[in-house]
């Protein structure tokens, strides 16, 4: 391996844990500590004047020095468009606009403009309204404000290779690339189409949401037909799904993220080779499957593999997500629109003192999640609107052995509206490191498709055997849902000897109110982390009927198929060394003052195994009250 991007991946990294650790501390006069000791006994007390804290510290105007920086000055120049046919969603394509072909790169005007910022001390870079062809990241650095005026269409390029050019890393065929992370796991990988590490004061906004950041995720490679990103997602997992069961471009046997790479290795033992041959065989599995880059990423986690041996980028199918800010501190996202990414719209990666608010999250292809905090800490997700093909809000926290940054906590989500998307607000899976400390309020989950494209499930909890972690202290209240969510039951594939039979449970979608300690259970080879879910409050959630679509209740009217789903950690799917750790039930659950419409399934409106307590109090499912406690 080449040792001296191990040392120089291995410096950037410590560089950009200590810099994080000491903002965190300076934060606050305890900022952290909102989530240890004895503070979680006052969390429990008063947990909305907890939540008050959070917005009132991160509610504080950001400072930048005065000066502009437009990128004409540093030789921007505007595109021409053109229409062409594109994917716009994982069933739908359309014609679009994208820059005509030979159009000009404004990439070095606006890298040059953002260095000549930071080195003035800070300020803002202006990009001002017209269509701008960019093709490579924007890389922000610290006190830089990029702001996107009324008008401003920034276009990214669809070509994978210009986001393996610019890296700090060198890595031969698979090109220069940065460090990333590739749901919940580390790698070195294709550049962000806007990207910062480890930067402080930094801020990204526009003045309206006519300020667009295109992502381009569904327009070809080649600009005429086949391939674009949301190809190289693969096939759809999910078993009955109502909608977005296809993947735009995919054809059976094209090579994706889910297929077996050629350029993997054929066996863990020629990048681990410090396994036993029972640790390989572990994390291998059967088969081939391992090799697909989707599973080749977490194999290396799973190995004690270092970040600098995880090559990807060129010949590999790993998307990159749209804003990817990792190791940063004091971020504020603000007044743009972001569309059709190649992957999660949003993803910072342990970062402290974060603020995104008025965003438009308007994705619908494969994986585009809205905004997915990963091990950070303070942060505030306000007045964004969410149109998505994947969950609205995922709170995460690593995966396999890449649980170095610790946990997610103390995260407010208030006055957000989600219009589609599989989970409104969601939690995992990727939560090796734990979440703890989250509040979600005044929330309006609009399910504007829901007769072609319904919301899978409102509120979200997805780990299992592998994924583990655990979810502490969630509160949820004011939450209204006019349209419901899916009237009929999606499912995931079950593990052989598994007690949870395939096709019974409506884990996938289904329930307004969804905790799967099972999630995706024959994703993951290794499965001996059990995960811990304890002390969730949900209240003052109402949700409204729709006509039924589907099934034996076609054309009736119902709000969901199930109301609640609660699928407690299934201890038969620990296959580590004996003896078995302690597998823990779901704990002190309540949900109440709730009207959560009729159900689809109206002598099962509930379903829950391995829980423990769960208290309903004044709960109303089709006009009938519910006063008791249950445990399964």
């Amino acid at each position: 391996m080449n040792s001296m991007r191990d040392q120089r991946v291995n410096e950037k990294r410590r560089a950009m844990m200590k810099a994080v650790s000491a903002s965190s501390l300076a934060l606050a006069g305890g900022g952290a500590a909102l989530a240890t000791g004895s503070a979680n006994a006052a969390i429990a007390d008063d947990p909305w004047g907890r939540a008050k804290e959070i917005v009132d510290r991160l509610n504080k105007p950001r400072r930048f020095r005065d000066q502009d920086f437009p990128i004409t000055d540093f030789g921007a120049a505007q595109c021409k468009l053109v229409k062409i046919k594109a994917w716009i969603s994982h069933d739908d394509q359309a014609t679009v606009e994208t820059q005509a072909p030979g159009s000009h790169d404004c990439y070095p005007a606006i890298k040059a403009a953002i260095e000549a910022c930071h080195k003035a001390g800070g300020g803002r870079v202006v990009i001002p309204a017209g269509n701008w062809f960019v093709a490579g990241p924007i890389v922000l650095l610290s006190n830089v404000h990029v702001h996107l005026k009324k008008g401003a269409n920034v276009l990214f390029s669809t070509q994978p290779a210009d986001y393996a050019k610019y890296g700090e890393f060198d890595c031969g065929k698979h090109g220069k690339l940065v460090i990333t992370r590739w749901q919940g796991n580390d790698c070195l990988n294709f550049a962000s189409p806007i990207y910062a590490y480890g930067a402080d004061n930094i801020a990204l906004t526009g003045e309206d949401w006519t300020s667009i950041l295109n992502g381009q995720g569904g327009v070809p490679f080649n600009g005429k037909d086949g391939d674009c990103w949301w190809t190289w997602k693969g096939k759809n997992r999910t078993i009955n799904p109502a909608s977005q069961a296809n993947t735009p471009g995919y054809v059976e046997g094209k090579l994706t993220q889910r297929l077996p790479n050629p350029i993997n290795p054929k066996s863990l033992k020629d990048v681990a080779p410090h396994l036993t041959e029972a640790e390989r065989l572990h994390i291998q599995g059967e088969g081939e499957r391992w090799r697909a880059d989707e599973q080749y990423l977490p194999a290396l986690s799973e190995a004690g593999v270092p970040l600098a041996q995880r090559v990807f980028g060129l010949g590999h199918f790993l998307r990159p997500t749209m804003i990817h800010i990792i190791g940063c501190t004091n971020v504020l996202l603000e007044g743009y629109e972001v569309k059709d990414t190649p992957f999660w719209q949003h993803h910072p990666v342990h970062c402290r003192n974060i603020v995104i608010r008025n965003v438009h999250c308007n994705s619908k292809g494969p994986n585009s999640d809205g905004f997915d905090p990963e091990s950070c800490d303070m942060v505030l997700i306000e007045g964004c609107t969410f149109d998505t093909g994947d969950d609205c809000i995922a709170i995460k926290a690593g995966k396999d052995l890449d649980v170095q940054y610790g946990p997610s906590q103390n995260i407010v989500v208030q006055k957000c509206v989600m219009q589609s998307g599989h989970g409104a607000v969601t939690l995992g899976s990727e939560m090796a490191g734990g979440i703890q400390n989250v509040y979600a309020q005044d929330l309006v989950f609009e399910n504007i498709h829901w007769a072609t494209d319904p919301l899978n499930t409102a509120i979200r909890l997805k780990t299992n055997m592998n994924r583990g972690g655990y979810l502490k202290n969630f509160y949820v209240r004011n939450v209204k849902i006019p349209n419901g969510v899916q009237t009929s039951p999606s499912f995931y594939a079950s593990l052989p000897n598994s007690p949870i039979e395939s096709k019974t449970v409506a884990v996938a979608a289904g329930a307004v109110v969804t905790f799967d300690c099972d999630y995706t259970p024959t994703a993951d080879t290794v499965r001996t982390r059990p995960p811990v879910v304890d002390n969730v409050q949900i209240s003052h959630v109402t949700v409204g009927n729709v006509e039924v679509k589907k099934g034996p209740k076609k054309g009736q009217k119902a709000a969901c198929y199930q109301a609640v789903v609660i699928l407690g950690p299934v201890s038969n799917n620990y296959n580590g060394p004996q003896p078995m750790p302690q597998v823990p039930p779901v704990t002190n659950v309540t949900i109440s003052d709730c009207d959560f419409g009729t159900t689809v399934s109206t002598e099962q409106p509930f379903f829950l195994y391995n829980v423990r307590g769960l208290k309903l109090n004044r709960v109303k499912i089709g006009g009938k009250e519910y006063n008791t406690t249950l445990s399964a």
